[in-house]
């Protein structure tokens, strides 16, 4: 698997001492990056994501196992070996030289001629909607454009991994929205490898082509953002990615990946993608409440599973309308599009088995 990955980190370890014993910031993590691949690592504080970023930029060197870039091991060589480019969340822009002068630094390091460092800056700016701004200084910039600036000095020298350490945080949410597609837009472009830090879910999951989701220094899940969304293989990624129903429930009936699970006295047909439950096992079902059906469409819809409830609260999110809905199964929240919800105050219910979604525990 390293010879066709850009980056492979094979059962990789970092142990820290402390006080009370020794730490264990990243935990055996094993993962591929393929070339040109938009690969995020998402996970709250402490989950071990910026360790794992570090030590494939070389920041840190790993207590056990190896790391792998471009066919080749990196595993002991510092930073300025490898050929890689790292965007910290603070930019680290250099206060005292011009915007181009930044963007320059990587090549007048390597000694690249004058001519050609003068061309490729100028494309730089070009690129990065920075035209005119090359004799300014970074506090004459706006949060926006100073992160431009990072990327535009990062990727100058062309590496082949573009390493980003939560490079939108620092901006507020209408820059960071706008940011955010520019640098989509600009991967796609250059075709270049990134490898994205966050601890924001609908950041990951609107940028990445894969995402690794981390808890406590360990690998929880590894796929796309649908499939992620959509089938979560453990309880942590499902709660911690999006909103969801809960429901925990004991296993009646077991057909390979499809289910029947008793949940307060009522039976509901569930999906068990990748594995096959045990009559018996106590489970947790999960429900996307945009996946919920109401009203009328619930009552002709040709689905496994149907239950009538009371509206006990409803609740107006711009476009979309949340409704807390209470049933025989307990309460559940549905999202519905606010300018067709059915707000009537008895409700019926209704959603597929692919859509009820059965994890252990």
């Amino acid at each position: 698997m390293r010879d066709g990955s850009v980056v492979y980190l094979e059962g990789v370890s970092k142990i820290y001492p402390t006080a009370a014993g020794e730490i264990f910031a990243a935990r055996d993590v094993t993962i591929d990056v393929q070339p040109g691949e938009f690969y995020s690592l998402l996970g709250s504080s402490g989950s071990g994501k910026t360790t794992t970023l570090r030590l494939i930029g070389g920041f840190e060197i790993p207590e056990y196992g190896r790391v792998w870039i471009g066919g080749e091991e990196v595993t002991e060589q510092p930073p300025y070996r490898r050929n890689v480019h790292t965007v910290f969340q603070s930019y680290a822009l250099f206060p005292h030289l011009t915007v181009a002068e930044n963007i320059a630094y990587p090549l007048r390091i390597a000694k690249t001629n004058r001519a050609e460092v003068a061309e490729r800056v100028e494309e730089s700016l070009r690129m990065f909607q920075l035209k005119g701004m090359g004799d300014r200084r970074p506090s004459q910039l706006s949060g926006g454009q100073q992160q431009r600036v990072a990327l535009a000095r990062a990727l100058i020298s062309r590496p082949k991994v573009l390493l980003l350490d939560e490079p939108l945080s620092a901006l507020d949410a209408k820059i960071r929205e706008e940011v955010r597609q520019e640098l989509r837009d600009l991967q796609k472009q250059t075709n270049l490898t990134f490898i994205y830090v966050t601890h924001d879910q609908e950041e990951a999951l609107a940028l990445s082509d894969r995402i690794a989701v981390m808890h406590n220094g360990q690998v929880q899940q590894i796929d796309t953002p649908k499939q992620i969304y959509d089938r979560p293989t453990s309880l942590f990624v499902a709660q911690f990615i999006g909103k969801a129903n809960f429901l925990k429930g004991t296993v009646l009936e077991a057909n390979g990946e499809t289910a029947a699970v008793e949940v307060s006295g009522t039976k509901i047909w569930a999906a068990s993608p990748g594995r096959s439950p045990t009559i018996g096992d106590a489970v947790t079902l999960m429900i996307r409440p945009e996946r919920l059906c109401l009203g009328e469409t619930a009552k002709t819809a040709k689905a496994d599973n149907q239950l009538s409830g009371k509206v006990a609260s409803v609740t107006y999110v711009g476009q979309l309308v949340e409704l807390k809905v209470e049933t025989p199964i307990g309460l559940l929240t549905v999202t519905q599009l606010s300018s067709t919800a059915d707000l009537s105050p008895e409700q019926s219910l209704s959603w597929n088995t692919n859509d009820c979604i059965l994890l252990p525990g």
